[in-house]
């Protein structure tokens, strides 16, 4: 029997799967690199069709890569956007959507060939955008189970991005109302450094933005800055 390991970093990805799946699913999860290499260590790799990287903080080993098909989602259309904090980069870039590219890992960070590319919004928080992205991942998950599609290469010239650093989160102090909101939005999910500024001892941060007409408004919330998480 085939087995199906899912590798994220993010605690929303495993209850969206069992609402996309209708219920528990038979895939095996790992949350961490120690938690991944205990399941590949303790099922002997017997079976081990594919192991899905839906959202991984960390370098996945060489060996893992060469012995088994390991599939991840990147959010651009490869190899335009291939690199660190693709929603933020394309949404500072302008652009109103992308694709979410599954691809097959190579020695190179997004640079494998592509099974598939789907359309996908850049509108809302980045929780939504995330959200959305998550349930077209479960949709190519399903039809890479049901079809094991064999990649193809990558076409063009990559352009890639840098990640982005929590000091970037910062409120730019010149900006349009517009270019206030992306910023504040693309921050906008669980477990990521929200737009902030800094004043005296405190550190102020902005979600929740909307703007109507010629006003900006968002939620703030204010902490000592030692407390910022």
């Amino acid at each position: 029997m085939k087995k199906y390991i899912m590798a994220t970093s993010k605690p929303w990805h495993k209850p969206m799967a069992d609402s996309f799946f209708g219920g528990p699913t038979g895939f095996l999860w790992a949350n961490t690199p120690e938690q991944l290499t205990d399941i590949v260590q303790s099922n002997n790799g017997d079976n081990i069709r594919y192991i899905f990287f839906l959202h991984w903080n960390w370098l996945v080993p060489e060996e893992l890569w060469k012995t088994y098909e390991c599939v991840c989602f990147h959010m651009t259309d490869v190899p335009y956007g291939r690199g660190g904090s693709p929603l933020q980069n394309l949404i500072v870039r302008g652009h109103k959507d992308t694709k979410l590219t599954a691809l097959k890992m190579t020695s190179e960070m997004d640079a494998g060939p592509v099974y598939t590319k789907r359309e996908l919004s850049l509108g809302g928080t980045a929780e939504e955008i995330y959200s959305r992205a998550g349930e077209l991942s479960f949709q190519i998950v399903q039809w890479m189970m049901d079809n094991e599609p064999q990649p193809t290469p990558q076409q063009g010239d990559p352009v890639i991005f840098k990640r982005r650093k929590p000091e970037q989160s910062v409120l730019p102090e010149k900006a349009s109302l517009s270019e206030l909101y992306d910023h504040i939005r693309m921050l906008d999910a669980p477990t990521y450094p929200h737009a902030f500024i800094e004043h005296g001892e405190f550190i102020i941060e902005f979600s929740g933005a909307d703007v109507q007409g010629e006003e900006l408004t968002a939620c703030v919330r204010i902490r000592k800055k030692a407390e910022r998480r």
